[in-house]
């Protein structure tokens, strides 16, 4: 009798992570199918445990511009999507997700979260230079002001003291 191993995904609006955590696999094989049939089966441990899986992926897939790496304690593929979109599933019917299949948060972004990754290469990181002197800002461990006891050219008015005191009671009480 084989076993479910342990399944994380996520996806980008042209792709889905699959990542299978079983360590130390031995006899891994894959198969994808355009319509979105992914397989799988592996053999672990020295009692050649059977680790099989089936997933009707939600729509169909590119598989010839999808990609796995096999390592050491797990298996990651990247499944590209025939059309680029969001999925609402990773997986076809009306179901809940099996208990072995969960989101992978590390690797997850919403559609309405930002850029993808894709979309920051070419760019040239070097150019931001050290943020941390950012115009002109003196370092707060100068200790000068306070080793004499100055407060500094800050004034406090009413309207910036009443501000901070309803911050202060709108924040929770731990």
């Amino acid at each position: 009798m084989s076993r479910y191993p342990e399944v994380k995904w996520a996806q980008r609006s042209d792709k889905v992570y699959l990542t299978i955590l079983l360590a130390d696999a031995k006899h891994v094989q894959i198969n994808l199918e355009p319509d979105g049939v992914f397989t799988f089966s592996g053999i672990v441990g020295s009692d050649n445990i059977l680790y099989e899986l089936k997933l009707e992926l939600y729509d169909k897939v590119n598989v010839e511009t999808s990609k796995l790496n096999a390592g050491v304690r797990s298996i990651f593929c990247v499944i590209n999507k025939a059309e680029n979109g969001w999925w609402k599933k990773l997986l076809r019917g009306d179901g809940k997700l099996p208990h072995y299949i969960k989101v992978d948060w590390d690797k997850w972004v919403d559609a309405d979260d930002g850029p993808n990754d894709d979309e920051f290469e070419g760019m040239d990181f070097s150019k931001l230079g050290n943020m941390g002197d950012m115009d002109g800002v003196d370092d707060l461990d100068d200790g000068d002001a306070e080793d004499a006891g100055e407060v500094g050219d800050y004034e406090e008015t009413d309207e910036a003291a009443s501000a901070t005191k309803i911050e202060t009671e709108a924040a929770p009480s731990t």
